[in-house]
């Protein structure tokens, strides 16, 4: 063990319910990760309807506590629920916090009547399709060149969904 590891402490996550304070640090780690990024007043504007929760992963170990690792924006309604965007920090991609968030929206939306989830994902994002598949969700549908990335190309977004019952 090196002198810098016995002084690096592995990051751990508390994962809360999100906030309306929580929408301004999310916008930004939404813009490092997604060609089309979602500001903070879109997220504030999603946040406060009823139907609308979300869980963020806030860093407990850390100096500076607090530091938004990742988070996930969902939606409720009568029995069926869809997982409206996903994020985790780069520096916390592949640690489990997606599969964290992703777990702790199951859970809410199943404490919330929702038999079954749905969710949209890039063809191309294999880590997020890796994910998804390892907690049970399978594809029912496809949207053709639904997403665009910076030099125009086009992928296709799957529809994916998961009984949570």
């Amino acid at each position: 063990m090196s002198l810098v590891d016995y002084f690096t402490r592995k990051p751990e996550f508390d994962i809360l319910a999100m906030e309306e304070a929580d929408c301004q640090p999310a916008a930004v780690l939404h813009r490092q990760r997604f060609a089309a990024p979602w500001s903070d007043g879109d997220l504030h504007g999603l946040i406060v309807q009823a139907p609308v929760f979300g869980l963020v992963a806030r860093q407990s170990n850390a100096i500076v506590k607090g530091v938004t690792g990742g988070f996930v924006l969902s939606r409720a309604v009568l029995d069926e629920a869809e997982i409206l965007t996903i994020c985790v920090d780069p520096r916390y991609a592949r640690t489990g916090l997606g599969w964290r968030l992703m777990q702790g929206a199951q859970r809410e939306a199943l404490s919330r009547g929702a038999a079954s989830m749905f969710l949209e994902v890039d063809e191309a994002n294999v880590a997020a399709l890796a994910l998804y598949r390892k907690l049970g969700f399978e594809k029912v549908g496809e949207r053709r060149g639904y997403y665009q990335d910076a030099t125009g190309r086009r992928t296709a977004a799957l529809v994916m969904r998961r009984d949570l019952r």
